[in-house]
């Protein structure tokens, strides 16, 4: 009799559905990286039980995404720059999503008009200026300026081929078309101080060592150089100015998600995209690496805050990224980057 009850468990046990005893988990792949979303995952965790599986990439998800179709363990996608959750949607690599929470959470403009990315954080596009050589720029300045004869050999900028720069100069043919871009475009290598070279911070370096006055750099970068020992001279050499206060205001971009098209875990997928969206991940964001919080209400960190208050440029983020292959061959036409 024991034996045929040890056999009959057995039995009952192989049949039982696996569903009850798999851990509840979620795959997420990344470009943010693991300092920036690993604290928000294990807060996840503790709510909710729902382990978080990552993979962290520099580049490259889209290809993988595409690689592995169907059989992609990947649930959640996050990614910067516009243009990267663009790629996403165009590459039919993402679904659409319909939550109430994430909606209320996050407005219109930073989010896909059919619910297949959403923003997360805002990073502006800024321009930095030396204080001993130039000082605060003028509430006026916007970035159409930068093309004027009077900043020749007195800017520094990364490669303009960088998704960052990229955005900035769509946002530019967004609001005053092609032809305007390309004059804009002529008028700011005009005036560079050196080839397009090294990334945000190594401009504000560049100010910090005379190489050049202004910089076009992210704002978050401002607050990783402030709490870096070997860097807070540069952050000190300059100030962080707001383009177009006095126009059509300061070029925004985002970090953001989407949900993988072959989700394996929908519902945990969703569960995490609307935490992130919440009150806790947003703080965490902000205070972590810099970032303005997408949903309204959550403060900034103590540094963004002091930096004070701006207008953004409202033009959607759909119509930038329609904006990027006419970006893409205005930079290759002028040859900004040589």
């Amino acid at each position: 009799m024991k034996k045929l009850l040890s056999v009959s468990a057995l039995v009952c046990s192989a049949l039982a559905p696996t569903s009850v005893m798999a851990a509840e988990e979620v795959n997420v792949y990344s470009y943010r990286q693991p300092f920036l979303v690993e604290p928000m995952f294990k807060e996840f965790t503790k709510e909710t039980g729902i382990k978080v599986n990552v993979k962290f990439a520099k580049k490259g998800l889209a290809e993988k995404l595409k690689q592995e179709g169907e059989y992609s363990p990947a649930d959640v996608i996050l990614t910067t720059d516009i243009s990267r959750l663009a790629e996403l949607t165009n590459k039919k690599l993402v679904q659409p999503l319909d939550s109430k929470v994430i909606e209320s959470n996050i407005p219109a403009q930073y989010r896909d008009s059919d619910d297949e990315w959403f923003a997360l954080t805002l990073r502006t596009r800024n321009v930095y200026s030396s204080r001993d050589r130039i000082g605060k720029l003028a509430n006026e300045f916007n970035y159409a300026d930068l093309a004027k004869p009077e900043w020749k050999g007195k800017i520094c900028t990364r490669s303009g081929k960088h998704p960052y720069n990229v955005s900035l100069v769509a946002s530019m043919i967004a609001h005053e078309g092609e032809a305007e871009a390309k004059e804009w475009l002529e008028g700011v290598k005009a005036n560079l101080a050196r080839k397009p070279q090294g990334n945000d911070r190594a401009q504000v370096k560049a100010v910090k060592e005379g190489l050049c006055d202004v910089a076009i750099g992210n704002s978050y970068y401002l607050g990783k150089m402030v709490n870096d020992p070997k860097q807070i001279a540069w952050a000190e050499s300059v100030y962080i100015n707001f383009p177009g206060q006095s126009s059509q205001g300061t070029h925004v971009n985002v970090s953001g998600m989407a949900m993988a098209k072959y989700a394996p875990n929908k519902e945990n997928a969703q569960k995490l995209m609307e935490f992130l969206t919440g009150d806790v991940a947003q703080k965490m964001y902000a205070e972590v690496n810099y970032e303005y919080p997408v949903k309204e209400g959550v403060k900034r960190s103590e540094l963004v805050a002091s930096w004070g208050d701006f207008k953004a440029d409202k033009v959607s983020l759909g119509k930038i990224a329609d904006n990027h292959t006419a970006a893409i061959k205005l930079l290759d036409e002028v040859k900004f980057d040589l």
